[in-house]
């Protein structure tokens, strides 16, 4: 792979799903472990929801579990996006045509933010990462996992061509 020029890639990216205890912690946590992994540093990572029922609490069992399998940290709590996101981050990412938008319509008139389907930097062209909540069991975070980790090197390796 081509080396990446540190300075170049220092970014902030904000991963959205509805409500911040599922698909887009798993992604935060799955992106910082791939950024660590690939020695970068001075990225900004967080995750937050469309809406607020879940605000402050920590991601579904589940989740937790999937990310302990695979040796991968999570340490969050669930926020709101909020109108600052749009001109801190430089990437918000949303897992599936709903979340982009209802993060669209909650955009102040002007943002510098790049407002993007995260499941368009997959290589096995999965656009769309499916809300596991309602599943009975863990299927659905695996897959989560591993759509999420294809997204993250996709994305990164996007930045170096």
């Amino acid at each position: 792979m081509a080396s990446m020029d540190n300075a170049v890639l220092k970014k902030k990216v904000l991963f959205i799903c509805l409500g911040n205890i599922c698909r887009s912690p798993i992604a935060e946590a799955v992106f910082n472990h791939i950024v660590e992994e690939r020695g970068l540093t001075g990225w900004e990572v967080d995750s937050g929801a469309i809406g607020s029922w879940h605000v402050g609490l920590g991601p579904d069992h589940r989740a937790v579990s999937t990310m302990k399998k695979h040796n991968i940290r999570m340490s969050h709590k669930a926020r709101q996006l909020k109108k600052a996101d749009f001109s801190h981050f430089d990437y918000i990412f949303g897992m599936d045509h709903e979340n982009i938008s209802d993060i669209k319509d909650m955009a102040p008139k002007t943002y510098t933010a790049n407002i993007e389907l995260f499941g368009s930097y997959d290589p096995q062209k999965e656009l769309l990462i499916r809300d596991p909540y309602y599943d009975d069991d863990a299927a659905g975070f695996e897959k989560c996992y591993e759509q999420c980790l294809r997204c993250s090197k996709g994305f990164l390796d996007s930045l170096v061509k």
